[in-house]
């Protein structure tokens, strides 16, 4: 499975946050994608301020699927929202836990009895309207492991322990392709570092009279 995410606005075009992220930037990453997979099932983000009602998020959800996702992920427990563009045809992912569209900041999520509840209820209303799976985000591995327990659909972490039953992550901060990765993770490459010593390999080059 393949998330276009739209963390591609802060890894891949240079923004502050998600919330920058249009359905038009969207819809073009996920045309790329579908043009280099010919098996995998692609998901794609529904953007901020593109799913505020059932009607909007109807529309929203088939531009992406017309793009070529053959699924919409959204963030927190909008079940009208869900049941409507499931009554479409089109499959939705839920998310759980620290939801980036919304967040006033970037940090973990549940860590007292009543936000866990509340984090929880949500996986829980998800996975009453049927959404295949739930990215459950940033948060302690015993509630990510309370809501693996409780719901029926799979779910997958980041950030959230190992008790998940699958896993993700942007592909950027896996590779290392950016400078500063998130300190929670182990980058598994340094393709930054490796894209600089080739620059800099080149530029002395250059210098040296070389060419090509």
């Amino acid at each position: 499975m393949i998330l276009v995410g739209d963390s591609l606005g802060e890894v891949e075009l240079g923004h502050d946050s998600t919330r920058s992220v249009t359905l038009d930037m969207m819809i073009h990453h996920t045309r790329a994608v579908r043009r280099g997979v010919t098996r995998t099932h692609i998901v794609s983000d529904l953007p901020a301020n593109t799913y505020r009602n059932p009607r909007q998020a109807v529309k929203s959800s088939r531009a992406l699927t017309e793009a070529g996702a053959d699924s919409v992920k959204l963030e927190g427990a909008l079940i009208r929202q869900v049941e409507a563009i499931m009554a479409d045809g089109i499959a939705v992912m839920g998310h759980v836990g620290l939801l980036p569209q919304t967040a006033q900041e970037y940090r973990r999520q549940g860590t007292t009895a009543d936000a866990a509840d509340r984090i929880a209820a949500d996986a829980r209303a998800l996975d009453a309207a049927a959404c295949f799976a739930m990215i459950v985000e940033a948060v302690p591995a015993d509630l990510a492991a309370r809501i693996t327990a409780e719901v029926t659909c799979p779910t997958v972490g980041i950030a959230a322990g190992s008790a998940c039953d699958g896993q993700v992550l942007v592909c950027t901060d896996l590779i290392g392709q950016l400078p500063d990765p998130p300190a929670w993770l182990t980058p598994r490459a340094d393709v930054f570092g490796a894209v600089r010593e080739a620059a800099t390999a080149y530029t002395e080059a250059v210098r040296r009279g070389e060419a090509g």
